[in-house]
């Protein structure tokens, strides 16, 4: 929750901040190639610095048992580096009554870092008397937005998890794995949030395209830990692009009754579009074994018909319809499912598997002709399908084969484009 802190705060119980070997787990392959860093990990407060000031705060924060304790004093903390679209994942323990929040996209304009940045809350609600779908509840968006009444909230003393995502324009908060909040900070209908606030009188709030992250001190004993940030404007550690906004050079193609590429496939403005008929597939020229693979598809926003298609990874050969391989599915209302074709050996959730098919978890796709993003994760034996932030799927015990990627022709014009991949080394 907001206030103005006074420069001259002292805490009576200062405690030095204590150094420490890293207590975080540290970043496996398949974190680090999808651009995961910690910005902090239990051994020193290198990425950050007070509000308004050149250095950490001397006091008021402190390393305690590989945790980041704030209690009374010191101000609130901002990292050095500024993010525009990010993903942020920490946990937090609170004291009973606590009150802090994380606060993103901080300008240094005002007196406060909650004057120019929208804030996940973090709150005991128990204690503190709040009532689990209250604007100023743990994770709210304080004041603009509200949680769920059923949100999953441990208590006092226990680790939750936070998580906060901005991607063109939508933020998301996460609370234990839960998404909580989602908005878009684009357009009239944030305007008015904020017009409906107490953020009103603070002139440029929420409207800031990058700024830092802040950790807030509100006078209560707060514990963070395992910060980690990935910057969505960055590329991955080394990205490939495999495609070039232009033409399908490291393509290869297959389509039944030998249809032609340019009955199916072309480019416009950076896009591929799939018109979906003959039935076949695009696929790359390369194999790959373990990677971070990110697009995004959508179907026609012309037609705004529902469809189907996927992505195919592991691909091998001999070309056919279908070949064998791990389908990321595509058709609309599945995106998430898995289906292994041509008895590609591998296992999904036994409760969500019905033959060669298991199903996503949730929904999470974008009304039909918007874009939506996959990040998948091949990794090893695992295989990981993240629609539009959400983890949707896993599968485990996949064999491990070099293969190519491919992108299905299905019977409904399909567009894909930002087809990007980072190595698992």
């Amino acid at each position: 929750m907001p206030r103005f802190f006074a420069a001259a705060a002292v805490s009576a119980s200062f405690v030095c901040l204590a150094a420490s070997a890293q207590t975080s787990p540290p970043l496996t392959p398949a974190e680090t190639a999808a651009g995961w860093k910690y910005l902090f990990d239990g051994s020193n407060t290198d990425a950050w610095r007070g509000y308004k000031q050149p250095a950490f705060p001397s006091q008021g924060w402190a390393i305690d048992g590989g945790a980041l304790k704030v209690g009374k004093g010191g101000g609130d903390i901002i990292t050095k580096q500024q993010y525009e679209d990010f993903e942020l994942s920490l946990e937090f323990k609170c004291a009973p009554k606590a009150n802090s929040g994380i606060i993103y996209r901080v300008a240094e304009k005002h007196d406060a870092t909650w004057q120019t940045g929208p804030e996940f809350q973090v709150l005991d609600d128990a204690n503190y008397g709040a009532k689990p779908d209250d604007a100023h509840a743990c994770g709210a968006l304080y004041d603009l937005d509200r949680p769920p009444a059923d949100k999953p909230m441990k208590p006092a003393g226990e680790w939750n998890s936070a998580r906060i995502r901005i991607k063109d324009g939508l933020l998301q908060h996460y609370l234990n794995g839960v998404k909580v909040v989602e908005c878009r900070m684009d357009g009239p209908d944030w305007k008015a949030k904020i017009a409906a606030s107490k953020f009103k009188e603070y002139e440029g709030f929420g409207l800031q395209p990058k700024g830092h992250i802040a950790l807030q001190e509100h006078g209560d004993e707060v514990w963070f830990r395992n910060i980690r940030i990935r910057d969505l404007k960055a590329p991955m550690p080394n990205e490939m692009t495999l495609f070039n906004g232009k033409d399908f050079d490291g393509w290869n193609y297959f389509l039944e009754n030998n249809g032609k590429m340019t009955d199916v496939w072309s480019v416009d403005n950076g896009v591929i579009v799939c018109k979906g008929k003959p039935t076949g597939y695009l696929r790359t020229k390369q194999r790959f074994i373990s990677y971070v693979l990110k697009l995004e598809w959508r179907f026609s926003p012309v037609t705004r018909q529902a469809g189907n298609s996927g992505v195919l990874l592991r691909l091998q050969a001999p070309d056919k319809v279908w070949p064998k391989s791990i389908e990321a599915q595509l058709q609309s209302g599945s995106a998430g499912d898995f289906w292994c074709i041509d008895e590609y050996k591998m296992k999904g959730d036994p409760a969500r598997t019905n033959g060669r098919n298991t199903k996503h978890l949730h929904a999470n796709e974008r009304p039909i002709g918007e874009w939506n993003e996959y990040e998948i994760i091949v990794n090893d034996t695992n295989v990981t399908l993240n629609v539009n932030g959400d983890t949707l799927n896993t599968a485990t015990e996949c064999v491990v084969l070099p293969g190519f990627i491919g992108l299905q022709s299905e019977g409904a014009e399909i567009h894909f484009r930002n087809l990007r991949l980072s190595p698992i080394k």
